[in-house]
């Protein structure tokens, strides 16, 4: 059965493959494979409970936060990337609850990565603790 081709406009049988069609490659690196597994999942939802589903940068009123207790937008991020040191993926101080815009801030370095360790370290050991600032 003839058809006419997509690519190169041309004529075809139905089952011949045209040199012009594209070739689709899947760039599934280790990262991307572990972010869509449900271990990842599960960690993710334990960091955000650990954190109160709470944006941390947000809490304590870092890095132009324009609200303190921001619960929307949540995401996990990892500290020390996973492209650096992926044995950390599922350790619990190199995880820490952001919101989208912190996340982003984190990623490009502006926020450093020192206090956000800190922050995920002083969560695990102690919990969190929400501070408000409330006038007496």
């Amino acid at each position: 059965m003839l058809r006419s081709c997509p690519y190169c406009g041309r004529i075809h049988d139905k089952k011949y493959i045209c040199s012009k069609k594209p070739i689709r490659k899947k760039y599934g690196t280790e990262q991307n494979r572990f972010r869509s597994k449900n271990v990842w999942t599960k960690k993710a939802k334990e960091i955000k409970e650990r954190d109160m589903f709470l944006c941390q940068i947000c809490m304590k009123k870092l890095f132009d936060t324009v609200r303190q207790f921001n619960s929307q937008e949540l995401e996990v991020h990892h500290i020390v990337p996973l492209a650096d040191d992926y044995d950390l993926r599922l350790e619990n101080e190199n995880l820490i609850t952001l919101c989208v815009r912190h996340h982003k801030m984190a990623d490009a370095g502006i926020i450093p990565e020192p206090l956000l360790l800190e922050i995920a370290r002083e969560n695990e050991e102690n919990g969190c603790q929400v501070v408000a600032d409330i006038p007496p």
